[in-house]
């Protein structure tokens, strides 16, 4: 008989977990109902019938015990199943550790609405996905800083295979680009990618260094050599030896300290601040800025002797704006990383992505992230429509949501976040029955019946 069981009603309300269990049965999801003295027996018998706890819904405890220690004992039985809480009476505490915060996926008042009831669900089949898939994660070898690179459109094809083709060799490499388009990831995977891999890879913002200390921090210095300077200190030059050394906006740098990097490129030499000693390095250089260098060079604003001793293999990033049809994929990547690294989870409908599509993205990829973040912090394993997206992002009209098709973006993806997700019931309702008849009957491995919103999976 527990073969059938999937959700898990833990109630000592007894009349209120026989509601539930009826409710959930009768919309096509079996429902186990048990007590809190019985509920790890009635999980062990589900678990030996082969047929998993995919969602355990949390009422009241006569035994008044904190609502976080029997999240805690939830946990420890299964880290990977979600928690709906019942009633209005259960206050979650703002102090859960992000753990046990992330496990609620809902607070459901009862008897619940058709729409909430299927909303919840729906949270909880995407937590319960997002946490099969940051384990599998945690099997495999990471994938070291695609974020930016992942996408199908002629522009950052071609950036891949530039870099292919220049990773292994030891030239220098100057990436150009707006802010925000991934030219450290690019940097990063030069690295990886190359011979000098298993060395350091050492970043330096030469527009965030004041330019007193630029030259200090680059060759490092000797004791005494300035005020302050109370022992010997090695630059990012020493730190870099035998890897790769990332001078991100050189665009930024003072021409007197031009001059010493052209000295370094040429020589591959360099003297700390205050000694006579000249130390030999060796170490692949690889520059990036969001200027354009040739207009600087015009303006007297930057040499053009280091401009081509930078320029030997230049790869320049597309912003955003120029390749909209990778955002789909962006999206499943952003998403991927943030599930992979246990700090929630996110889904888009395709309207919101066809409204993003639309935007101008002055701030680019990390735009995007940032995005992501914010809305997985605000609709936590929510599916995210147009009117939940910050005004400025609304490109598509509310309405509109209603009639977009299903994007086929990343479709081969394991966390494709392109679907269309949002339920827009009429206001005078539905008949359940008839819905429920006229839902297609497919067989569901998460173990969510048919409750999915729209009759979408959440993929």
């Amino acid at each position: 008989m527990w073969q059938d069981f999937k959700i898990l009603v833990v109630d000592d309300d007894e009349q209120r977990r026989y509601d539930l269990k009826l409710i959930l049965d009768f919309l096509g999801d079996s429902a186990l109902a048990t007590a809190y003295g019985e509920w790890r027996e009635a999980a062990k018998a589900a678990d030996e019938a082969n047929a998993p706890i995919v969602c355990v819904f949390l009422g009241d405890c006569r035994q008044n015990q904190p609502l976080a220690e029997r999240l805690t004992e939830i946990r420890q039985w299964n880290e990977l199943v979600p928690v709906v809480v019942l009633g209005s009476r259960q206050q979650i505490p703002d102090n859960l550790s992000p753990a046990l915060k992330y496990m609620v996926v809902a607070a459901l008042e009862l008897p619940p609405t058709y729409s909430k009831l299927v909303d919840t669900l729906h949270r909880a089949q995407c937590y319960r996905e997002a946490q099969e898939s940051s384990k599998r994660a945690k099997d495999r070898r990471p994938a070291h800083l695609f974020r930016s690179l992942v996408g199908t459109s002629r522009e950052i094809v071609a950036v891949r295979e530039m870099m292919a083709q220049v990773a292994d060799k030891d030239v220098t490499v100057l990436i150009t680009g707006e802010s925000g388009t991934g030219k450290e990831v690019v940097a990063r995977n030069l690295h990886y990618n190359s011979a000098r891999r298993d060395k350091p890879f050492v970043p330096v913002n030469c527009g965030a260094i004041p330019a007193e200390l630029l030259e200090s921090e680059l060759f490092g210095h000797e004791k005494g050599a300035f005020t302050g300077a109370i022992s010997t200190r090695a630059g990012r030059f020493e730190m870099a030896e035998g890897g790769t050394l990332f001078l991100d906006e050189i665009g930024d740098m003072p021409l007197n300290m031009q001059v010493k990097i052209l000295r370094v490129l040429q020589e591959r030499t360099f003297e700390r601040v205050g000694a006579n000693k000249t130390q030999e390095v060796d170490v692949r250089v690889i520059a990036a800025t969001h200027r354009n260098l040739e207009d600087m060079i015009a303006a007297g604003t930057f040499r053009e002797d280091l401009y081509y001793r930078l320029n030997v293999f230049p790869i320049e990033m597309p912003s955003l704006r120029e390749r909209t049809e990778d955002l789909p994929l962006l999206l499943s990547e952003l998403v991927s990383r943030m599930e992979s690294e246990n700090r929630g989870s996110i889904r888009f409908n395709s309207a919101a992505i066809m409204s993003l599509c639309q935007h101008e993205w002055s701030g680019n990829v990390r735009e995007l992230a940032n995005l992501v973040e914010r809305m997985a912090i605000t609709h936590p394993y929510g599916v995210i429509g147009v009117r939940d997206l910050p005004i400025k992002y609304r490109h598509v009209e509310d309405g509109d949501e209603e009639f977009v098709v299903n994007s086929t973006h990343a479709s081969a993806q394991t966390t494709v976040v392109s679907m269309n997700d949002t339920t827009l019931l009429p206001d005078q309702g539905i008949d359940l029955k008839e819905y429920l008849t006229n839902l297609e009957k497919k067989p569901d491995p998460a173990g969510f019946g048919r409750l999915r919103r729209g009759g979408g999976a959440c993929r």
